[in-house]
């Protein structure tokens, strides 16, 4: 299959391509700053020569989107809608002038739709949507506005010829440097990787290899369509998580932090402490239903497994 990957030169879009790739697939990144083969220049907000590689391919996945590893200022956050939302403008677009459109539009979402809770897991049919929970900070709420409207756009794009598929996607835990665990582990390893705030928060996550099984999944099932939740069937709270990952690495210790020094260390990493402190618990409902068996469900065996290839790497 010809596979295009808008915004394929991020941290997900490395895994994907590296999978994809070894398939046997023809894989095509669409990115701001082309590097080598196989990668074509679009700036995620005007048609240009890239429309032709969207014409006539078999599968887009769009993955284009500022980073949500920042600050959380206005300007960031007005930088992470615009990106979101224009990419999926044009790639419809796109799709929609095709004389061949692809046959399935998979365009990635995200789990922060989800509201911050604790008693209940969300899945796609009973989950409660984000942006109006008691006692968080106001600028949650935008956060899932941002995830409601990137989500809109592919909704309301006139695709006809197109199965269109919304990624609602925890985050997804691979070995390479740069990411999410990349920087999770360094905490651990640091002594750094004890509860936050107390750590009854969950944390939602998906197993690089089950995410890109997850995508052939739903590439080979005509079926599935409108939102589907990418994230393991076990999330756990935060104590957990980072209890289990300091044992998948050795390390015997982990100090807490309370929300005043998660606000200093997240200032440091140049993030936001939203991705520390929102308690995001989402099951895949819809994979699970249709059939999709994980090989990597529970997050201790997915954190040794990944202990295991960072060490090997």
């Amino acid at each position: 299959m010809k596979i295009v990957l808008p915004g394929g030169s991020g941290q997900v879009g490395t895994v994907l391509r590296r999978a994809l790739t070894a398939a046997g697939h023809q894989v095509v990144v669409l990115s701001r700053r082309p590097a080598g083969a196989g990668e074509i220049a679009w700036d995620g907000r005007t048609p240009g020569p890239w429309t032709e590689e969207i014409d006539g391919s078999d599968v887009v996945v769009n993955l284009a989107g500022r980073s949500v590893s920042c600050r959380y200022t206005p300007a960031n956050l007005e930088a992470m809608m615009a990106s979101r939302v224009e990419s999926a403008r044009v790639v419809g677009e796109a799709i929609a002038g095709s004389a061949r459109p692809p046959r399935l539009w998979l365009q990635m979402s995200t789990a922060t739709v989800y509201a911050h809770r604790f008693d209940a897991a969300n899945d796609e049919a009973t989950g409660v949507i984000g942006g109006s929970e008691p006692d968080v900070p106001d600028y949650w709420g935008y956060s899932v506005d941002i995830a409601t409207a990137w989500e809109g756009e592919q909704e309301k794009a006139d695709t006809p010829h197109t199965r269109k598929v919304a990624l609602r996607s925890a985050m997804v835990m691979s070995p390479d440097r740069g990411g999410v665990f990349d920087v999770l582990l360094m905490l651990a390893r640091l002594g750094l990787g004890g509860p936050v705030a107390g750590g009854a928060q969950y944390v939602s996550w998906i197993h690089d290899r089950d995410f890109v099984r997850a995508v052939d999944f739903l590439v080979a099932r005509d079926d599935l369509f409108g939102p589907v939740n990418l994230a393991a069937p076990a999330p756990l709270p935060q104590r957990a998580f980072m209890r289990a990952l300091r044992g998948a690495w050795g390390v015997p210790v982990g100090l807490p932090a309370t929300r005043w020094m998660a606000e200093l260390g997240a200032f440091a990493l140049r993030s936001d402490t939203e991705l520390l402190l929102k308690s995001r618990r989402v099951v895949p409902g819809r994979l699970l239903e249709a059939g999709f068996v994980f090989d990597h469900p529970q997050w201790p065996q997915a954190a040794a497994d990944l202990v295991r290839r960072v060490r090997s790497r």
